[in-house]
């Protein structure tokens, strides 16, 4: 994926999981993993759980679709 496909809410599969995006920077995406999340957990921000930064060398490693890493 590119910088350009990231929107806030956007969501998208890399081998580690499904993340939803929760910021979009001008180097980096901000996401938090929402796999076998509690839905309270998910409601922010602030998160109840750990965002992760995505560079430009992660996103070629993310997908919206997730048969790419099943």
């Amino acid at each position: 994926m590119k910088r350009s496909d990231f929107q806030i809410g956007t969501e998208c599969f890399t081998a580690a999981g499904k993340w939803r995006c929760t910021d979009v920077g001008s180097r980096v995406i901000v996401a938090i993993r929402i796999d076998d999340q509690d839905v309270c957990n998910l409601a922010g921000p602030p998160y109840s759980v750990v965002e992760c930064l995505f560079d430009e060398y992660d996103l070629d490693g993310c997908s919206l679709d997730r048969s790419e890493f099943q």
